[in-house]
């Protein structure tokens, strides 16, 4: 069964259809790209299945339910994760901190917050940077540390937008690693990226 599926997704802006008629399916350990130029409507379809944007038809739906009603917190707290094209992270804040601001919504155990931390900047290999503000890191430790916050509710879908964009061709491939990882957990992973090679090295279909 797909983990995630949405089926016939529209949506228009001042008359402008910018979505028409998306379907696609994502299954447990496998990686999709949704790729397309500029304007063809990736980000509003990946918008509409965490439920930043309504669609105006069609379904989006998890492990055999329909969310489409449900607010972008309950999609999280389902499973879904998700990567914004736009920076995510505290500039001012150091790693550790980056991370436990996202951590002490999931859990007010502070052995577990702990424990919690430890395994994230270990699996991310952020462990020497945990005391390093956010604006000293380079853009891939960035993305790294975007990629670390998103995986701190234990998603079990992750959306990312643009996870190649700005950053350069060894932090490209350290990214791959970590989201071939993800899907050896048997992670869904759905990801868009003007990168289109790098892109193709990576999914599945």
């Amino acid at each position: 069964m797909s983990l995630l599926e949405a089926k016939c997704l529209a949506k228009a802006y001042k008359k402008r259809r910018v979505v028409n008629g998306v379907t696609f399916s994502v299954s447990p350990g496998e990686i999709v790209g949704l790729l397309g130029p500029n304007g063809a409507g990736k980000t509003t379809s990946f918008n509409m299945i965490v439920g930043l944007v309504k669609p105006e038809e069609g379904k989006v739906v998890f492990e055999g339910k329909s969310i489409g009603n449900l607010p972008m917190h309950q999609r999280a707290r389902l499973g879904i994760g998700y990567l914004t094209q736009e920076p995510s992270v505290f500039r001012k804040l150091t790693v550790e901190q980056n991370i436990l601001a996202i951590l002490e919504v999931c859990t007010s155990d502070k052995l577990e917050q702990k424990a919690r931390l430890k395994s994230l900047l270990e699996e991310l290999d952020l462990t020497p940077l945990a005391r390093s503000k956010a604006y000293t890191l380079s853009g891939g430790e960035k993305r790294r540390l975007e990629i670390t916050r998103a995986l701190v509710s234990s998603p079990r879908m992750l959306l990312l937008d643009e996870p190649f964009s700005g950053i350069d061709p060894i932090a490209v491939y350290e990214v791959q690693k970590i989201l071939r990882k993800l899907k050896e957990r048997r992670m869904g992973i759905l990801i868009t990226d003007h990168n289109v090679r790098e892109t193709l090295k990576l999914v599945d279909r």
